[in-house]
């Protein structure tokens, strides 16, 4: 059965400020806050490349796991679509930077679910025989697709960004991937999109309708019971639910409509905005590495995009 290793997680040196979006913005701080959660998270800077992120975290994740670079026999790079250049391959640059030959490389969109459907497609290849050992990288430029000048993108406000790198391996990775379940409701797909102004991409929300929050808890129920009983387990079976940072108030809603407490996940709205697709895997290194993980542990990763889709991903953790 396929597994990943531990995730390297970067993140970059900028940073948002909540007062400053305040001050630019013109919604007031109180509104900016109830958003963002904490006074301020990482961000690119304007030097900074989404890439080169996450060919650093690919880099240390090879170097801790002694895997030589040639080993690899897949890289997919994993995210939203609005790569540091257009028209070219983050998979590709980052072989070169890290010096993996003869890979086949190539991305995956599926914005801030991109993550998991990439692993999910790796456990596909090397299941089927057709690849050896996949890195799989996530790390977008959500900070700058948004429109920190418009009140109008207050909701948006606590888009950060960090890069996740993880090895996904046919057999003995410390997490083991026993089930995934996903789906889209394509009846949002026009919510938000992208739009050209002044010679960049920002992202564009579609007069308020309502449902989108009772949609998010419906598609995670169902996709929770839909993997438990693929499983054969129950919701007492649980050890952890780790869930995209886009929203503290879902996040809380939906874990009292399963039931489970608070000491059964990670809050980091404290310290972190929503870093796209590596929440949840920031949140599984963070579990790790505070010794709060046991052999046999049952983690239900619960990722969510645009689009609008939904995904649990189960893993179970090996000491």
């Amino acid at each position: 059965m396929p597994g990943i290793v531990t995730p390297a997680i970067r993140y970059p040196q900028g940073r948002v400020d909540a007062r400053q979006l305040h001050l630019s913005s013109g919604a007031p701080l109180d509104e900016v806050l109830n958003i963002t959660r904490c006074d301020g998270f990482p961000a690119l800077d304007a030097a900074e490349q989404s890439w080169e992120l996450a060919a650093e975290a690919a880099s240390d994740l090879l170097r801790r796991e002694g895997v030589a670079p040639d080993q690899i026999s897949h890289v997919i790079y994993a995210g939203t679509g609005c790569w540091d250049q257009p028209f070219w391959s983050p998979a590709a640059k980052i072989a070169q930077a890290i010096g993996i030959h003869g890979a086949h490389c190539f991305e995956v969109t599926n914005f801030c679910n991109a993550a998991w459907t990439a692993i999910s497609l790796a456990c596909d290849k090397l299941e089927a025989g057709r690849a050896d050992l996949v890195l799989v990288v996530t790390a977008d430029q959500l900070s700058r697709l948004v429109d920190r000048d418009c009140a109008d993108s207050l909701s948006l406000f606590n888009f950060g960004d960090a890069a996740a790198a993880v090895l996904v391996k046919r057999s003995e990775g410390r997490y083991r991937l026993l089930h995934s379940a996903m789906r889209t409701d394509p009846e949002w797909v026009d919510y938000y999109a992208g739009a050209w102004r002044d010679g960049k991409v920002r992202i564009e929300r579609q007069p308020h309708r309502r449902g989108l929050a009772q949609a998010y808890l419906d598609n995670f129920a169902a996709l929770v019971q839909r993997t438990l009983a693929a499983l054969g387990k129950s919701l007492s079976d649980v050890r952890y639910l780790l869930i995209n940072h886009g929203d503290e108030d879902m996040h809380r809603s939906l874990l009292d409509r399963l039931g489970l407490g608070e000491e059964r996940t990670v809050f980091n709205y404290h310290r972190l905005g929503h870093m796209g697709s590596a929440d949840t895997l920031i949140a599984l290194e963070q579990l790790e590495r505070g010794q709060r993980l046991q052999a046999g542990d049952l983690i239900l990763l619960a990722s969510s995009a645009m689009g609008f889709s939904w995904g649990i991903t189960a893993v179970e953790y090996q000491a």
